[in-house]
């Protein structure tokens, strides 16, 4: 079958991949991985935009190189962040990075405008406050030069597909996610940009993963000295392209994709937006073939890679596999913390910040490297029990266990420990998930699968998948109910 090349960007490196079917199952090879660094300039923390097209372009040059013909291209990113394009259509300003702190206080600002039940109830998406709706919030109230009327708002792979193309179209998954869109009406939410002042204008017309967004346009063929290739909108939030990959076989099942945000749910054809859904802070965002990912977030291996970073700083550096080594050597169930505590959101010296949480509910804070990385495993496995229930009851379902996708279930031991977590077998691959589903609806696209239950069988079919049976329940039951008692939570 013909080539194809994913591009996955994620908040921390990005890659390209080339995808290809023989005899019935998917290769991928790695062409070209390079490093998504946020840039501070003053006070402000920006993607650097520029970067990742040119190594977009340099991912296309190696692809040349060697000599592979491709019959398409596709984009997934992170979701919420965005830039806008120019009435004479250039990039008007380095886009922020959903970490910056312009947006706190945005939240309590706006629902003083309009009622927090009002927006979740037109939109269905879980309240972060780095969420597009409150980042443009601030960027008005700071009176930014980037919202003119005739500017067009695109979001990451937007951004990139326009540079590549020259055509601006928003993607459904990615356009979900900006807590704008009306998942019931299917469009930009008119009566909520009317309350907030947004301009109509700025939103273009929504494209569902699998259509064709255009091709490479003369001058980006002309500067690389390749051929014209058709770039497909796929599911462009990476978490969409991920559950597009899950190897499930039954039609009713939870996925955790898992990496430095970690996003459990599972597939609902109907948004489900009500009082609980609210209660629970759960989101609808917009998946492939007009399903909906019911699903939470939780911040995942960020806190763990902000540590290594500290420790590097600090002249003693880790590979991730040494970090988890020294994890496992460790005392179990010293201390727990909320990975979702504001405390953990800013870049910073996470570290110190698990020793203040502890200090501020009366734990004994971990000590030793290998006891503040077993704090934070132990605590991500035993709030993914947490989300895992609540999204049963949520979604009237019952789950017989757990797929993990993504680059965290190369940490075996998240693996291990969030299979005993939950009292249910885990199911870990494939790693590179958003990849993997962004190929996969490339070639639905093309016609070579049927649909994505087609792709998902070849998925299951081409990766292995390795299962982790739970162990010391009885342990793990009563570490959890010490971990709800002591982060505050209530079932």
């Amino acid at each position: 079958m013909g080539n194809i090349v994913a591009f996955d960007l994620g908040a921390s490196s990005g890659r390209a991949l080339l995808g290809r079917l023989t005899d019935g199952k998917i290769e991928i090879t790695e062409l070209h991985r390079f490093s998504n660094d946020p840039v501070q300039v003053g006070d402000r923390l920006h993607w650097d935009i520029l970067r990742l097209y040119h190594e977009i372009k340099q991912g296309l040059l190696i692809v040349k190189n060697q000599g592979i013909e491709v019959n398409s291209i596709g984009i997934d990113s992170w979701a919420v962040d965005f830039g806008f394009i120019g009435k004479n259509g250039e990039l008007v300003g380095n886009p922020y990075h959903y970490r910056d702190r312009h947006t706190e206080d945005m939240m309590e600002t706006l629902f003083a405008q309009i009622p927090a039940s009002v927006i979740f109830g037109r939109t269905g998406i879980q309240f972060l406050q780095f969420n597009t709706i409150f980042q443009l919030f601030a960027l008005k109230q700071a009176n930014s030069p980037w919202l003119q009327a005739d500017n067009r708002f695109l979001m990451i792979p937007d951004l990139l597909r326009y540079f590549l193309t020259g055509e601006m179209h928003n993607e459904f998954s990615n356009a979900t996610t900006t807590q704008l869109f009306n998942p019931v009406q299917g469009s930009w939410d008119s009566e909520l940009l009317r309350l907030l002042d947004f301009p109509a204008s700025w939103f273009g017309n929504v494209l569902q993963p699998g259509s064709q967004a255009g091709m490479l346009q003369a001058s980006v063929c002309e500067e690389l000295g390749i051929p014209s290739i058709p770039v497909y909108a796929v599911a462009e939030h990476d978490t969409g392209s991920a559950v597009a990959a899950v190897p499930a076989t039954d039609r009713s099942f939870a996925y955790l994709s898992c990496g430095t945000w970690s996003l459990m749910g599972t597939e609902v054809h109907k948004p489900i937006i009500n009082e609980m859904a609210q209660k629970l802070n759960f989101t609808n965002e917009g998946g492939v073939e007009g399903t909906y990912r019911l699903l939470k977030n939780i911040m995942g291996l960020w806190i763990l890679q902000e540590s290594r970073r500290v420790w590097e700083k600090a002249g003693k550096s880790y590979a991730f596999p040494e970090l988890v080594q020294l994890a496992g050597a460790a005392q179990p169930f010293k201390a727990f913390i909320d990975p979702d505590d504001a405390l953990f959101l800013a870049p910073g010296d996470m570290p110190s910040r698990i020793t203040q949480y502890c200090h501020q509910t009366g734990q004994q804070a971990p000590e030793t490297i290998g006891e503040i990385v077993r704090c934070i495993l132990e605590s991500l496995a035993l709030k993914y029990r947490y989300v895992f229930e609540m999204t049963e009851r949520l979604s009237g379902q019952r789950f017989n266990g757990l797929h993990m996708v993504g680059g965290g279930i190369q940490n075996t031991l998240l693996c291990q420990w969030s299979a005993n977590a939950i009292g249910k077998p885990v199911w870990a691959g494939p790693s590179e998930g958003s990849a993997i589903g962004n190929m996969a609806v490339q070639w639905i696209a093309q016609g070579v699968f049927q649909d994505i239950w087609e792709a998902r069988q070849v998925i299951r079919d081409s990766f292995s998948i390795i299962t982790y049976e739970p162990e010391a329940q009885d342990l793990w039951a009563e570490a959890y109910d010490q971990f709800l008692k002591l982060t505050g939570m209530t079932e």
